[in-house]
């Protein structure tokens, strides 16, 4: 909860200079008094909507970039946990924003609905998983709304035999785990390259290890999954890998939290051997399930990476710097780390998921997102009151003509 404030507070203060991304272009003396010069203008009223897992970081992504830009927004939270959205409408007001600057809008899919066929709306700003997020899409853009749409991820990492084994094991546990695997940048796919399987038994003690528990509980490695529906969904996965073939190295189905046994809890789980037709692979599982294969080489490891649809993120785990060139160069994912598990990028680049993991090609916070909140104006005025033309002119100007 402090990393998800502590990130949306980043682009806070990026947008606090956000007039050096609003400026305009000019060029000057295009001809004899001609001048052109470009303006950044708002939209008018935009709307984002958020999901569950990070209830203050990504309406952090919207609002403040959005009236930072001369707008005003509608804010939809997710109805399993509108609160924090509530607090920063709430800290906005007393930070001055003035009265229905930023508005908080409730509810389900009649409330998407709304915002995706409101003709006041101009731009929509969304986050959350593809069925969402393409449906949102397909009916904003239909409305001739702008939309921008983070999507669902399955992010790769390759790990190479020279990479440094102790920060790369510790890397894949955080970035695996973490958050209960509910995060579109979970590292929830690992390519163990030649001899680096042999890490496997080991990686897989550190897994059992980790503790299962209330998030509220600060020794707590492994948090709840935001609903019953969601932890049936995670177990169903995990046997439908087991019996696409997968071998389960580690199981956290039916883990029991004491004082917390009817808890929305799935221990971290390991499916090790998957294939591209195994739905434990295929689809995004948010919950705490790393999966795993092993391949010979770098380049059948990109190979396969970039045969994935999703395009969110990945990451190389080296010690050779022309393996993570190759890597770097030759991957075709929006965001890649190299021996950095989570390679989301501060805020004043932008968020940069690709392929299936994005709606819209214009992405979000930094540069990118003063694109998306504004329209752009160009001015071209002639002051040549002197040389005016006297005669009229029915054709088009060409070099050295008036």
């Amino acid at each position: 909860a402090r990393g998800d404030v502590f990130r949306g507070l980043e682009v806070v203060e990026q947008t606090c200079n956000q007039g050096v991304l609003l400026m305009g272009e000019t060029l000057s003396g295009l001809a004899r008094g001609l001048d052109t010069y470009s303006l950044r203008q708002p939209l008018g009223v935009t709307a984002g909507i958020c999901p569950f897992n990070f209830p203050a970081m990504i309406p952090l992504w919207m609002f403040p970039v959005a009236t930072a830009c001369g707008n005003t927004m509608l804010v939809k939270p997710s109805e399993k946990d509108p609160g924090a959205t509530m607090i920063l409408a709430r800290l906005a007001k007393e930070a001055g924003f003035p009265d229905g600057v930023v508005q908080v809008i409730h509810g389900g899919h009649d409330t998407v609905n709304f915002l995706c066929d409101a003709p006041a709306v101009r731009a929509i700003s969304f986050v959350g998983g593809n069925m969402a997020g393409e449906y949102i899409h397909a009916r904003g853009t239909a409305n001739g709304k702008r939309v921008q749409a983070n999507l669902g991820a399955k992010n790769h990492a390759t790990v190479l035999p020279d990479a440094n084994k102790e920060a790369t094991l510790n890397a894949i546990l955080a970035a695996a785990f973490g958050a209960a695997g509910q995060r579109c940048m979970a590292l929830s796919t690992v390519i163990f390259v030649g001899e680096s399987k042999e890490w496997i038994p080991e990686l897989v003690e550190r897994a059992r290890k980790l503790k299962t528990g209330p998030g509220m509980d600060t020794s707590t490695d492994v948090g709840p999954l935001i609903t019953k529906a969601s932890k049936a969904r995670v177990e169903s996965l995990i046997e439908q890998g087991i019996q696409h073939g997968a071998k389960c190295l580690l199981d956290g189905r039916g883990v029991k939290v004491p004082g917390f046994e009817s808890g929305n809890f799935v221990g971290p789980s390991w499916l090790h051997g998957v294939t591209k037709e195994n739905p434990a692979y295929s689809e995004e599982i948010f919950g705490p399930v790393l999966v795993s294969l092993e391949l010979d080489t770098l380049e059948e490891a990109i190979a396969f990476t970039n045969s994935s649809k999703y395009g969110n993120g990945c990451a190389i785990f080296t010690s050779s710097g022309a393996a993570a060139r190759k890597y770097v160069h030759e991957i075709d994912v929006g965001q890649v780390g190299v021996n950095v598990p989570i390679p989301v990028p501060l805020p004043f680049f932008s968020f940069t998921g690709s392929r299936g993991s994005i709606r819209g090609d214009i992405h979000f916070f930094g540069k990118q997102g003063a694109n998306f909140f504004t329209q752009i104006k160009t001015v071209t005025s002639n002051w040549d009151y002197e040389n005016a033309p006297s005669k009229l002119s029915m054709t088009m100007p060409t070099p050295g003509k008036a």
